[in-house]
C-alpha cells in the first residue's frame, strides 16, 4: 500500500479508538515507562524521558494526545510554514525494505503555523512540543527570515522550543542557507526576536547529513556565535552510498531524502565531532537510524542529550519506545 496512505489510516485510527472508554488508558499501560530516573532536564526545560519524535510523523500537531499515550518523552511537530502548501506532488514517500530505510520528497506539506495552533490550544497532554520551522516554497531566499519570524511569532505561546529547518534537500534552494553568512543572519534575526520576549524560548539548528567537515566548522563557529541553544543531527540524506535496494529501485523513486539505518553512522560521527568541539554540556538531539536501544545507546555515549525516532518508530513500532527507556534507564544506574 501507499506509505503515505498507509500513515494516514493508522494515525486516523488510533484518534478514532481513543474515544473508546479505556482505550487510551490501555495504550498508555502498554507502551509508556514512566520512570523518574529517566527525567531529564535539557535547555531549562524537563522532559519525562529523552526519546523524542522527529518532525515530519506530526506535521500539523493532529495526534499530540496519541502519540504521548505511547511513551515519548517529546514531540515536536511541522515542519510547519507562515501559508499552508501541499508539497510536491504524489507518490513521494517510498520504503526500502531492505536497507531499513525510507525516502521522502514530502516537500513541507503543512496547513500552515496558525493552524497548528488552534490543535495544539485544545490538546490535553501537556508533553513537551517542539516546533520546526521553515519558509514556504515560493519565498525566494533572500526573504527567508521573514518566514521562519513568521513562524516563529505565530508558534511561540504554543510550543516550548523552536527547531530552524534549513536542511530539507525537498524545498529548491533551501539547503544555501547552511552557508555561512545566510544561516548567521537567519539565526541572530530569530534570536533577536526571542531575546525581545518575555519569556524566553530555547532555539535549535537542524542541520543535514552531508555536510562537509568545513562546513561542521562553520556551523561550531556561527553556534558559538549566535549562542543558539542546540543542534538537532541530522535530517535526511541525499546520499544513496551502500544501499541494498537495487539501482532499478531507486532510479524509479527518484530525488528525496533518506532516513532510516543507512543514515546511522553518519549521524553518530556528526554528534560526536560536535560534542567534541561545543563541549559536554551543549544539547544535542541524535536522530538517523535510531532502530533499537543499542542505537539510541551509541547516540547518548556520542554525545546526544536527547534523541529523537522516526524511521524506526515506522518499521519497529511503538513498542521501541519503551524498550529504549528501559536501557537508557539501565545506563543511568550504573
Amino acid at each position: 500500500m501507499n506509505p503515505e496512505r498507509v500513515h494516514k489510516g493508522v494515525m486516523g485510527l488510533l484518534k478514532w479508538s481513543f474515544k473508546i472508554p479505556g482505550i487510551k488508558f490501555i495504550v498508555t499501560n502498554l507502551y509508556s515507562y514512566p520512570d523518574k530516573g529517566l527525567h531529564t532536564r535539557v535547555m531549562g526545560l524537563n522532559f519525562d524521558n529523552p526519546v523524542g519524535l522527529a518532525a515530519g510523523f506530526d506535521k500539523d500537531a493532529e495526534h499530540v494526545d496519541e502519540l504521548d499515550a505511547l511513551g515519548f518523552g517529546f514531540l515536536e511537530i511541522g515542519t510547519l510554514t507562515p501559508l499552508p502548501q501541499p508539497g510536491n506532488p504524489r507518490p513521494r514517500l517510498f520504503r526500502l525494505p531492505k536497507d531499513r530505510a525510507l525516502i521522502n520528497r514530502m516537500g513541507f506539506n503543512n496547513k500552515g503555523a496558525q493552524n497548528a495552533v488552534s490543535r495544539l490550544n485544545k490538546r490535553k497532554s501537556k508533553i513537551i512540543i517542539g516546533g520546526n520551522i521553515g519558509k514556504n516554497k515560493v519565498t525566494d531566499n533572500l526573504s527567508a527570515h521573514e518566514d521562519y519570524l513568521k513562524c516563529l511569532e505565530t508558534l511561540y505561546d504554543s510550543v516550548d522550543y523552536f527547531v530552524v529547518n534549513i536542511s530539507s534537500p525537498n524545498t529548491p534552494g533551501l539547503r544555501e542557507l547552511q552557508e555561512k553568512e545566510p544561516l548567521t543572519f537567519l539565526l541572530k534575526t530569530l534570536k533577536k526576536k526571542i531575546d525581545s520576549k518575555k519569556t524566553k524560548k530555547p532555539l535549535l539548528l537542524k542541520i543535514a547529513p552531508d555536510l562537509e567537515y568545513s562546513q561542521l566548522d562553520d556551523i561550531i563557529e556561527i553556534v558559538k556565535e549566535v549562542n543558539i541553544e542546540g543542534v538537532i543531527a541530522t535530517n535526511t540524506t541525499i546520499s544513496r552510498n551502500g544501499l541494498l535496494s537495487s539501482n532499478k529501485i531507486l532510479d524509479s523513486i527518484g530525488q528525496g531524502g533518506l532516513s532510516g539505518k543507512p543514515l546511522k553512522d553518519r549521524s553518530t560521527e556528526i554528534i560526536r565531532y560536535l560534542s567534541t568541539h561545543l563541549g559536554p554540556d551543549f544539547t544535542i538531539i541524535g536522530v538517523g537510524g535510531i532502530f533499537s536501544p543499542e542505537d539510541a545507546l551509541e547516540k547518548i555515549k556520542a554525545g546526544a542529550s536527547l534523541i529523537q525516532l522516526y524511521t524506526g518508530f515506522i518499521y519497529e513500532g511503538p513498542g521501541i519506545i519503551k524498550k529504549i527507556n528501559k536501557a537508557l534507564l539501565r545506563e543511568f544506574k550504573q
